[in-house]
């Protein structure tokens, strides 16, 4: 027998209804609207709230009831307030080295922006000067007779340290221009590379520089104490316009010049050069240098150090183009000194006559047969000359 389940259901119960599709279509597509509604709307609000807050903490500032306790916060850091860092040495609670963005800005900045140029103009400078007047020639021909100008140890120690000034410019100008100049050449990961290498190169070379500079000065001092016939040589222009040959000793008032900017420029870029690798290295500064400028070995002092350096450096390679200049393709002659120890008399009796009279008057003047063997073979009586010969 079949029961009738609708007929036993109480009378008060109601019938539940099956949703109709359309329903649930709409519902669905209401509540998809609903989602996408609600992304948009509370980030808004976010901002709204923050906005709102602003305003208010902005009032209350200009009321001069309240002031951003955040912005106080750093505003305070950047003041150098010590906090707690896990540095330990000199800079121990230190949060933010403000000094390093300004060293950084000007570094980055007229540094490595404007001084390079300085280069390139000496070496326009130098172009046109040898375009417009040529080498400055020997006036007479040459008679084969010499006298010796430079000592063996003389010419060792200025090559020695000419190498290494080079390559501490190109080195130097790397670690300064390299990213704008050579990652356009070399890539980023060829620049990384070199900007490597060029760190090593002038952290080994610099200290063999140094050395040079102090031998240099030892050896060389003595001959370039300026004199009365130094301002004649000067008020002449030094030959370097016309055709006069102004008298001059064994070093002429340009050479005096240069020596003097080898020995200063050259000090003080050691000096700084050693200042900032004394950290990394372990080096400690000696008590009795800390009255010196730039000697406690701080990182700000070792970034007025570097800025000191830079400047210095890039000045002094300008400078260096027309040095090199006139010592090779701007002067007949100049170059034999340094390569083998000995000048041809016409050489010397044109561009140092004093100090030629006075070895003719000493009777130093070689002859040609001795000449050439000096220069062949006669080693000993080279090696046993020194810087004052």
């Amino acid at each position: 027998m079949q029961t009738n389940h609708m007929m036993d259901a109480p009378a008060d119960v109601p019938v539940r209804q099956k949703m109709s599709s359309a329903k649930k279509r709409k519902i669905a597509t209401l509540s998809l609207l609903a989602i996408v509604f609600m992304a948009f709307i509370l980030p808004l609000g976010s901002y709204g709230l923050h906005f709102l807050g602003g305003e208010a903490i902005a009032q209350e500032a200009e009321a001069g009831s309240a002031v951003n306790p955040r912005s106080n916060y750093w505003r305070a850091v950047r003041e150098g307030v010590s906090g707690y860092t896990a540095v330990s040495g000199q800079e121990t609670g230190v949060l933010i080295a403000a000094g390093g963005t300004e060293w950084q800005a000007l570094r980055d900045g007229p540094v490595a922006t404007y001084v390079p140029w300085a280069i390139v103009a000496m070496l326009v400078i130098v172009t046109l000067y040898h375009l417009i007047h040529g080498r400055n020639k020997l006036d007479e021909p040459r008679s084969g007779r010499k006298v010796k100008r430079w000592s063996w140890f003389s010419r060792l120690v200025h090559w020695i340290t000419a190498v290494s000034f080079i390559a501490l410019a190109i080195t130097g100008l790397s670690m300064l221009i390299g990213r704008t100049v050579l990652i356009p050449l070399l890539g980023k990961s060829g620049f990384a590379l070199w900007a490597q290498t060029s760190i090593k190169i002038h952290n080994v070379v610099g200290p063999v520089f140094s050395v040079g500079i102090v031998l240099m000065i030892v050896l060389w001092v003595w001959h370039n104490f300026p004199t009365a016939t130094d301002i004649k040589w000067l008020k002449q222009g030094g030959g370097v316009i016309g055709n006069a040959h102004p008298s001059a000793g064994r070093m002429n008032a340009g050479e005096k010049i240069w020596f003097w900017v080898v020995a200063i420029v050259g000090l003080a870029v050691s000096v700084t050069g050693l200042i900032m690798v004394a950290p990394t290295y372990g080096i400690a500064i000696p008590e009795w240098a800390s009255f010196l400028p730039l000697a406690e070995g701080s990182r700000a002092q070792m970034q007025q150090a570097n800025l000191v350096h830079a400047v210095l450096s890039l000045c002094w390679a300008a400078m260096a183009v027309g040095h090199i200049y006139i010592g090779t393709a701007g002067t007949e002659g100049a170059l034999e000194g340094m390569t083998t120890g000995y000048v041809s008399t016409e050489w010397a009796k044109q561009h140092h006559d004093l100090w030629y009279e006075k070895l003719e008057a000493e009777g130093k003047v070689i002859e040609p047969d001795e000449a050439t063997s000096a220069n062949s073979g006669v080693v000993a009586g080279s090696a046993g000359a020194t810087a004052g010969h």
